[in-house]
């Protein structure tokens, strides 16, 4: 591809960019990877050592943690340096992830590097120091000093489905609270982070060591990271069976861990809703960006009595959501990651189908698709609350649509989930709605349309669906550790 000629992406380690592996030659091992837009770097455990060191470094320094001002220079001049080079990380962006065009002028791209802006107010803003009350009985007399402090070396492991938002959203607060970080980006995405890292390098005066990225195949780089016994803190964002594995590695260590991760979210429509509205927005969000979001809405819950009426809208919409060539700004759907994914989101219609689903619409391949791992939008009716397409994350465009008799069941329908991570409620009634999201056990909701989602707003799961949150203070309060001290009052 034309990218290929024009960039070349390098592993940053301690403020240098290498074009393959830091250490020694080994025969018996490629350097590089293949990804879809070309070779990458495979990066190996003695360079994730590399890194750790450098970023151990860098923290011990003491300049960095301590210069709040500096921080937010840096963080600006990033901010500023990605904004210069918004064309280029758009066509990388589209042609690695396939996620369509008009995304990037949004959460894909553009809003997140805009957000970076408010990671430069937390470190030049937030009260890392403050003297806590005296309590009137406390003998001696005390003064506490309350200190919030970063980590140390972060360990930030990015998804494939949005990884310039993902990067944005942990490196910017990370760098902010002072931490020193190590990327490790997907390896069906690793370009972005490249590109990321060679703008640190060049456009930036972000010390050697404080940000240093890892590209690889190999899952013994992730584990390294995980487990190496100078990083303090990891952030991942993924599947929640691999977030399980990382939690686990890191209790060895006793490591702090903020994991956000997968979802299954129910969008309710209660009996006043308008339904024929509510489906044809959910049918394209849940295929919007090939289904390939933790946040998509994945189950419709449709009261009974409206039931047949919404499944001949959603017959109506599905075709009619536009997928194809995802640089065409009239594409609403691109393909999915790769073509093993593709298969993975096809066995589970298939088991939709086995387990007594019925196919409204879509539910295979396009006929016209001659080129791409595209999937059809799919929604599939009779859905057991039990089934497995109910159940599992399947990260493809595939609606699940369950029918329900009242308020109560359609709760504890959007409730029997190991996730908790988002949702949606319809109503007539704006606090008929409310008081049905309250009952949802998700770290998020929507009700009638109005979104939560905004630089300001905790996001973050309930249940299997993580630990931690992301945006805001309480996102950045992740990358703080703190601590307390008592002085003589007088002192």
């Amino acid at each position: 591809m034309a990218l290929a000629n024009q960039f070349e992406p390098r592993l940053l380690i301690d403020g240098k960019l290498m074009p393959a592996r830091s250490g020694a030659t080994f025969a018996n091992v490629d350097p590089y990877f293949e990804t879809e837009l070309g070779l990458t770097p495979d990066g190996g455990v003695e360079d994730v050592d590399a890194a750790v060191m450098a970023a151990q470094r860098a923290f011990e320094a003491d300049s960095w943690r301590r210069d709040h001002q500096f921080r937010a220079r840096c963080i600006a001049q990033l901010q500023e340096a990605m904004q210069r080079h918004v064309e280029t990380l758009r066509e990388i962006l589209i042609a690695e992830v396939g996620c369509p065009r008009f995304m990037t002028h949004a959460l894909q791209l553009e809003l997140p590097i805009t957000d970076l802006a408010d990671w430069v107010g937390f470190a030049t803003n937030y009260e890392f120091e403050r003297n806590l009350p005296a309590p009137a009985t406390m003998v001696p007399p005390s003064e506490r000093l309350l200190i919030h402090e970063p980590w140390g070396v972060v360990t930030l492991i990015t998804p494939y489905n949005y990884p310039i938002q993902q990067l944005c959203n942990k490196v910017g607060p990370a760098l902010a609270a002072g931490n020193t970080v190590v990327l490790k980006p997907s390896p069906l995405t690793p370009w972005t982070a490249a590109y990321v890292g060679e703008l640190v390098v060049e456009e930036t005066d972000i010390p050697a060591g404080v940000f240093n990225v890892i590209t690889s195949s190999s899952a013994a780089v992730s584990e390294a990271l995980v487990s190496h016994p100078l990083v303090e803190m990891i952030h991942f964002t993924g599947s929640t069976e691999v977030g399980k594995r990382i939690m686990a590695a890191a209790a060895s260590g006793v490591k702090k861990v903020a994991l956000e991760l997968g979802g299954k979210s129910a969008s309710v429509v209660l009996d006043d809703a308008d339904v024929e509205a509510v489906v044809r927005f959910n049918v394209p969000r849940t295929a919007r960006h090939s289904g390939q979001g933790c946040i998509n809405l994945t189950r419709l819950l449709l009261p009974r009595s409206k039931y047949e009426f919404g499944l001949e809208v959603a017959a109506e919409v599905g075709p009619q959501v536009v997928w194809g060539d995802p640089r065409d700004l009239n594409t609403h759907m691109g393909p999915q990651i790769s073509d093993a994914h593709r298969q993975r989101v096809l066995q589970f219609i298939e088991k939709g189908r086995a387990e007594g689903g019925r196919i409204v619409t879509g539910g295979g391949v396009p006929a016209e698709a001659e080129h791409g791992y595209f999937v059809e939008a799919t929604v599939i009716a009779d859905v057991h609350p039990d089934a497995t397409i109910a159940q599992e994350e399947i990260f493809g465009p595939v609606l699940a649509v369950i029918p329900y008799d009242t308020d109560d069941e359609a709760v504890a329908i959007a409730n029997n989930s190991k996730y908790g991570l988002s949702g949606a409620v319809w109503s007539a009634s704006d606090e008929r709605a409310l008081a049905v999201a309250r009952q949802i056990r998700t770290g998020t909701m929507d009700i009638n349309g109005a979104t939560w989602y905004a630089g300001d707003a905790p996001f973050g799961g309930m249940k299997q669906s993580g630990l931690g949150r992301e945006f805001g203070v309480a996102g950045f309060e992740e990358y703080l550790d703190v601590r307390v001290i008592g002085y003589p009052s007088g002192s």
